[in-house]
């Protein structure tokens, strides 16, 4: 293989395939205290903007709401469905091109860029204008596909930088770390909408409902503006300088060792997106037909919101308590489970429950609470361990946008399957799905230990050398890594101030 500046070595492959555990220590220099500053920075950094999504999903599902409030006429479900899904056809499309781009360009040049159009969409959406309101729903729709595209952009990204940046800084616990930077800001963010939105609405009151809606969405350009700073400081992960493929990537010999585990990736990702996703942004339209009163009071409608968001959030700490103790793959499983068991539940006794609005609430909670646990914690963990540094933004994007292509038909189908089987039929659906992720997790998926992430790029390496790849491995000396020389500098500086 050409001139190489990979540090991994391929005679740790033994010919039947088996791996031998490799002294990982004559690899990689022990990390200096600068090093792992500045590594636990890039983990914040990558991760913390990941709120941005979840923000973004929930507050559409009060949006919903509103807007079939105050645009009573204009808003039909034609154009509820065209406005929430231009954040995921928008996602869709971010988490391809950055999903490359992050591979090729580097981490840090995608999260600027995410950023960026975060920004810049929420202000446009924020000022969503017309001549008419239909009008002012298109620009809403193009608005949020840019949100969308930064938001899509965040899973690739920061999710392989958070990986990448935890292996260096605590190995043992890169697992938990990334799913408390990565998934537990999804998931906050959810409560975190609703919460700004009450507040919102309370301050502006109801007879200035497009007040509440426009501050809320300009709230969300804060929390990628708060850590835009330090994503520009943002150093190269180690493996990155020495695992990136910047020219002649094989895509086919990629497809070919890989192509079992993306089934795995993208066909659990789809099915959880597919469940989760339009039972988010359809919660308070579900909440708002059962409740009492509810129907045009949007204080009571996110109240329920509220409770039901804080009922699914413990599940992403569970989820990251067991990812070490009984496996990824087997967490994964167990939050599948939990679909079939509370989706029978709430499925085959809708009538009932939609009467005691409390348990209905509860067990509605319990349902997407084992959700976070198993795939919504698991899946991006996966798909972060799964693939080799040189294409692992590449592979993670593929998964992530094939997630959301499922949450994009869960949400055209979610409505017709209300009007044409009844509610009780998206539940049992969920069910469904449950059974069919628990498949295609167990057939699919690997069985990840959480080694440390430079095996699988030696297992990579050796491969591509079998197959008679002539490319090089290797960031350093590029533009990235000199600037992040510089970065290391300053942060020594600021160090021996301190």
């Amino acid at each position: 293989m050409g001139n190489t500046n990979a540090s991994f070595s391929s005679n740790d492959i033994t010919a039947d395939g088996e791996q031998h555990q490799p002294d990982l220590e004559m690899y990689t220099p022990k990390p200096s205290k600068v090093q792992r500053l500045a590594a636990i920075l890039s983990i914040v950094c990558a991760g913390a903007a990941l709120i941005s999504d979840g923000y973004q999903n929930s507050l559409m599902t009060m949006t919903n709401v509103l807007f079939g409030i105050e645009y009573k006429k204009q808003y039909t479900s034609t154009v509820s469905t065209r406005v929430s899904n231009a954040l995921l056809v928008g996602e869709i499309i971010g988490q391809v091109v950055i999903g490359l781009t992050c591979d090729y360009m580097g981490r840090k040049t995608a999260l600027v860029a995410t950023t960026v159009l975060i920004v810049v969409g929420g202000i446009l959406a924020t000022a969503a204008h017309g001549k008419t309101i239909e009008g002012m729903f298109w620009m809403l729709v193009v608005s949020r596909g840019m949100v969308g595209f930064g938001t899509g952009g965040e899973y690739p990204a920061s999710s392989t930088a958070a990986s990448e940046a935890a292996n260096e800084a605590a190995l043992t616990k890169r697992g938990p770390i990334f799913i408390m930077v990565t998934n537990f800001p999804l998931a906050f963010g959810g409560p975190l909408a609703i919460s700004i939105f009450l507040i919102v609405l309370a301050a502006a009151g109801e007879n200035h409902l497009s007040t509440v809606w426009r501050v809320s969405f300009g709230i969300g350009c804060i929390f990628p503006l708060i850590v835009f700073y330090f994503r520009l400081k943002m150093a190269t992960s180690y493996l990155y300088k020495k695992g990136a493929i910047k020219k002649n990537v094989p895509y086919f010999l990629v497809l070919k060792y890989y192509w079992k585990t993306l089934i795995g990736t993208c066909g659990a990702w789809f099915l959880y997106d597919f469940i989760t996703f339009p039972n988010g942004v359809f919660s308070a339209t579900i909440l708002a037909s059962i409740v009492p009163d509810s129907a045009t009071n949007l204080q009571k409608t996110g109240e329920w919101q509220l409770l039901l968001g804080t009922i699914a959030l413990p599940g992403v700490l569970v989820g990251a308590y067991l990812c070490n103790i009984i496996g990824r793959r087997a967490t994964m499983m167990l939050g599948f489970s939990g679909y079939i068991i509370f989706g029978l539940i709430i499925g085959c006794a809708f009538e009932q429950l939609s009467k005691i609005v409390p348990l209905f609430v509860i067990f509605y909670g319990l349902m997407m609470s084992m959700g976070n646990l198993g795939p919504g914690d698991m899946i991006g963990l996966l798909s972060s361990e799964s693939y080799a540094t040189a294409v692992r933004g590449t592979c993670y994007g593929l998964s992530a946008a094939l997630g959301k292509v499922g949450a994009a038909v869960g949400t055209q189908c979610f409505k017709p399957i209300q009007a044409n089987l009844g509610k009780k039929w998206t539940f049992i659906i969920a069910a469904i799905c449950g059974v069919s992720g628990i498949l295609v997790t167990y057939f699919f998926i690997p069985h990840i230990t959480g080694e440390d992430l430079r095996v699988e790029d030696a297992k990579f390496e050796e491969y591509l050398l079998k197959n008679g790849w002539t490319g090089s491995l290797g960031a350093t000396g590029s533009e990235e890594d000199l600037k992040d020389q510089e970065t290391n500098k300053e942060l020594a500086n600021d160090s021996e101030k301190s």
